[in-house]
């Protein structure tokens, strides 16, 4: 008998859709299919622009399998130093192109970790989300402390991973920690829209644009505009006037 794969990816154009597919599990993060996430965002082909990733069944990903924590001395902290933290642990860090969420679901402590690595979040409205550390009794290592501030602020940060409670997608939204809620079943079309907007840009702008942002959140105010001012330097000298359409620009625009 043949194994279901834990990990499903799709591809659609210069689109990837990586599913996590352990349903019975609520997509639970056993080594198994952490193994099989990092080997999908690894062998990516060099023509995907975009990933969409997101949760077959009830959950996106329940964060990681506790069973599987519990049944040898340290595996915790093993997995920790294999896998490093955050991207790194999840595969990211092997395709620099942006990552959205499609959060289907239960989004849990490693989920919620896994979420918040992605670029961009989209989540329907049957989407749960919640940071039970603390009950469970291990300190975060997928960026949970340095992440989930820095989108909701300090103190509803603290209220989420000190309390562990739930919040649902309306509040997420609210509080900012997705992007856009929609109904479940306008979730992937909502993210295969985002994904070809993305697509249908400069890539390789696209990928240095996404970079940016990320180095400026962490820089004060005055770094990160002279940061901006020499990386625009550096990048807009490769323009080429003869590839500008702004007939094209602007009909995208006028499609929006």
């Amino acid at each position: 008998m043949i194994e279901e794969p834990l990990v499903v990816v799709e591809h659609r154009g210069p689109i990837a859709i990586i599913t996590l597919n352990r349903p019975d599990a609520l997509n639970a993060m056993s080594r198994a299919l952490s193994a099989q996430l990092a080997n999908a965002f690894a062998t990516l082909s060099g023509e995907t622009r975009v990933v969409i990733l997101t949760g077959n069944g009830r959950a996106f990903c329940a964060g990681m399998d506790l069973k599987e924590l519990s049944s040898g001395d340290g595996r915790l902290q093993q997995a920790d130093e294999e896998q490093g933290a955050g991207h790194r642990r999840f595969g990211m860090a092997a395709f620099d192109g942006p990552v959205i969420a499609a959060v289907n679901g239960f989004a849990i402590t490693g989920g919620l970790e896994l979420a918040l690595c992605c670029d961009i979040r989209f989540a329907s409205k049957a989407a749960k989300f919640a940071d039970t550390h603390a009950r469970v009794g291990v300190i975060p290592g997928g960026r949970m402390s340095a992440l989930l501030s820095r989108l909701i602020g300090l103190g509803r940060a603290k209220e989420m991973s000190l309390g562990g409670n739930p919040i649902d997608a309306e509040t997420a939204e609210r509080w900012g920690l997705v992007n856009r809620v929609v109904e479940a079943e306008e979730l992937m079309p909502a993210a295969l829209k985002m994904a070809e907007d993305i697509a249908a840009n400069d890539s390789g702008i696209t990928r240095r644009y996404n970079a940016l942002i990320e180095e400026n959140f962490g820089l004060t105010y005055i770094d990160a505009v002279d940061n901006e001012h020499l990386k625009s330097r550096s990048a807009n000298q490769s323009f080429r006037k003869d590839g500008f359409d702004p007939e094209a620009i602007a009909e995208r625009a006028r499609n929006a």
